[in-house]
């Protein structure tokens, strides 16, 4: 691209960002509010402008206006006629289909010949008691499942039913936590908790996206402070389920005897009960046991921790708790599966989202230097992998043996840091640990054990861990100040910010965190690598490369790219 304006709309709704122009950072800052990332090569990074981005937009108040004076104001052409009226059609479709509750019913309303088209889709029949030209009629148990399929047909529904109280329950947060430290929200977590509170019955369901590290926990906490109800707290397993309740025990005051664990290890419904997403799944004869057991309960308030992971039967399971508040807590609301709208309809739309980059530059979370280091494959390796199927490169040039030398070079120069060693393939994982004599954390690591472990790392006891898929989330490691991914799972754009995150809880002394992760060189890995960290660099983060010969001269090499 040549100097003038930095940005290309083109008529497939996607547009090209040069990325040189010194516009181009406050235009990346605007469209972000309406568009994502897709790749991002030197030069020209690619944005997709899609049906989703669009939704969540208008939930947060833009107006398709405003979506194209942003759009005006750094295109270098005009804009194609397509995309101006996809942008206008979609962003007018949140609003025009209306969701209330009119005397002990539920009523879809909207205009008549919108009404008319949906009545006419054959998967909405079985939601429909009753119609005419102004409204249909839906069967009150139905409100998720309708919310859900409609969206799938293109059609957002803005869900302004309400919400049941639940049963009351007095909740404060402490200004001295138990463990004797001062204890306050910060602006940004002050702001995300009157965000997803905003509106009168729209209020209270919706997404917080914030990075790991950020105090996610603690704007759940706040939104429980808020609402004062009972409270159930989703988590992705079972160290997630033990650091929720040391947080609630830590920062709130509450009633005695009132948390409760729904887990693997113990079965209790108080009035916060904390479970897993594994007790909601587990299903005998075609029913969900444990979820009936909790249903039973008077929830005010659902809390859903790494809601980006939630597997299906919980979407379902979802559907059935609308009349419920919910609040979904996640770093990234990308999905591999492509399943976003599943959360926009079930959970709520995205009530709040700040950069990465915003976070570290007022010292909230730490400062974070990521690298892209490439080995090659020795003639055995090479060979193998070039007569090997498709799936079969990956995992060869994933566990290449020739990751160990790197591996050392990079404890050498890290030797006085806290590192953690993250993989995908477990006897990979198992190698190096025996290679460096260091602990390993898997799947089939007991839970004491685990946490042991964990402890020892941040009392520094350990200064090395290799972890498993285990450690992608929800693992409070403060010291950590290194990673070195070995392995992951394919182009998982979700899994890369996970990892990156165990990394941004700020330094004990300030200090860069450093986060690299290995990949074999001229393979299909190295391909996968590119779509990983494409989130990662639409909040800001780059990856300088190195070659693996280079970190014989690491230190010298890291001080220039610095």
């Amino acid at each position: 691209m040549s100097i003038g304006k930095p940005l290309i709309v083109q008529s497939d709704l996607t547009l090209l960002l040069d990325v040189n122009n010194p516009s181009s950072d406050e235009c990346r800052e605007r469209i972000l509010a309406f568009a994502e990332l897709v790749k991002s090569p030197e030069h020209v990074h690619t944005y997709r402008i899609s049906r989703l981005s669009l939704w969540n937009a208008s939930t947060a108040g833009y107006t398709a206006e405003q979506v194209l004076e942003a759009l005006r104001t750094f295109s270098r052409y005009p804009i194609p006629v397509h995309a101006q009226t996809y942008i206008l059609h979609e962003t007018a479709k949140y609003g025009r289909l209306i969701l209330e509750k009119k005397q002990n019913a539920l009523v879809l309303t909207g205009d008549p010949s919108l009404l008319e088209e949906i009545d006419r889709l054959p998967s909405i029949q079985p939601f429909v008691l009753r119609k005419n030209s102004q409204e249909l009629l839906i069967h009150e148990t139905m409100r998720g499942s309708l919310k859900q399929t409609l969206a799938k047909f293109g059609f957002p529904v803005k869900d302004r039913v309400g919400y049941t109280d639940g049963d009351p329950l007095p909740i404060d947060l402490r200004e001295l936590t138990a463990s004797g430290r001062r204890f306050s929200l910060r602006p940004y977590q002050t702001e995300a908790v009157k965000a997803f509170l905003a509106g009168d019955n729209e209020g209270a369901s919706g997404i917080v996206v914030l990075p790991c590290g950020a105090g996610k926990t603690v704007i759940g906490l706040a939104a429980m402070a808020k609402l004062q109800t009972q409270t159930l707290i989703l988590t992705p397993n079972l160290a997630a389920a033990h650091q929720w309740k040391s947080e609630i025990l830590d920062k709130c005051d509450i009633p005695s005897g009132s948390i409760g664990e729904y887990t693997s290890e113990q079965k209790e419904v108080k009035p916060v009960t904390v479970a897993t997403y594994q007790m909601l799944t587990y299903t005998r004869d075609g029913k969900f046991p444990h979820f009936d057991k909790l249903n039973q309960n008077r929830w005010g308030f659902i809390i859903y921790d790494e809601v980006h992971l939630l597997p299906a039967p919980v979407f379902r399971i979802t559907a059935e708790l609308q009349s419920t508040r919910r609040l979904g807590l996640t770093a990234t609301l990308v999905r591999e599966d492509g399943a976003e709208t599943e959360v926009f309809s079930l959970i709520g739309p995205k009530k709040f989202d700040i950069p990465w980059k915003q976070l570290e530059q007022k010292g909230w979370i730490a400062e974070t230097a990521c690298y892209e280091v490439g080995v090659h494959f020795d003639e055995p390796s090479r060979r193998r992998y070039v007569e090997a199927t498709e799936r079969q490169k990956y995992r060869i040039a994933a566990e290449n043996p020739n990751k160990m030398r790197v591996i050392r070079s990079l404890l050498r120069l890290h030797a006085n840091d806290q590192v953690l060693i993250i993989g995908q393939y477990i006897e990979q994982l198992k190698l190096v640990a025996n290679d460096l004599q260091v602990p390993l954390i898997t799947g089939q690591t007991p839970m004491r054990k685990r946490e042991e472990l964990y402890e020892k790392f941040r009392k520094r006891e350990i200064s090395i861990l290799v972890v498993s898929k285990v450690a992608n989330i929800a693992i409070d490691l403060p010291d950590a100040n290194v990673a070195i991914q070995i392995s992951g799972a394919f182009g998982s754009r979700q899994e890369e910010a996970q990892r990156l995150g165990r990394l941004l809880r700020p330094n004990r002394d300030q200090s860069q965190s450093r986060f690299y992760s290995i990949v074999t060189s001229d393979s299909l890995e190295q391909e996968k690598a590119m779509h990983r960290q494409l989130f990662l660099i639409e909040q800001g983060y780059e990856y300088a490369w190195l070659e693996a010969d280079e970190l014989l001269e690491a230190r010298s090499v890291l001080h220039e790219i610095e």
